[in-house]
């Protein structure tokens, strides 16, 4: 199974941006699947997760309201429609996925899978 991120690209601020996060390959699992993100010099940090049974989400505080996380079970991907956008949130979006389970989806060692990244560059 692998995961295939798209949809980055570079947007003025304020503006709009869909992701998605398509996993391919048999026997995919998931029991939660997240979106990360990393800018230059910083750590990779946390952005929103979604249950992949239920359709819960967690969102990071830092894009709380502009942020929505969803998946199509039957497609088997996920995305990530970001609002408003703001100059801090350039980095590499990385979408992730946890076929595990029973680990906090806050932590980058929740997941098993990792997708390659899309640049997301926001001007002001």
């Amino acid at each position: 199974v692998q995961l295939q991120a798209s949809g980055g690209g570079l947007v003025q601020a304020g503006g709009s941006l869909r992701l998605s996060c398509a996993a391919s390959g048999p026997s995919f699992s998931s029991y939660g699947m997240g979106w990360f993100r990393q800018a230059p010099g910083r750590e990779r940090e946390f952005v929103a997760v979604i249950s992949w049974r239920t359709g819960v989400t967690y969102y990071s505080d830092s894009v709380k309201g502009r942020f929505t996380i969803s998946r199509d079970n039957a497609k088997n991907t996920m995305y990530l429609q970001m609002n408003n956008l703001k100059p801090e949130d350039t980095a590499v979006y990385y979408c992730a996925n946890d076929m595990t389970g029973g680990s906090s989806w806050y932590r980058i060692s929740a997941y098993d899978l990792w997708g390659q990244g899309t640049q997301v560059t926001v001007s002001s």
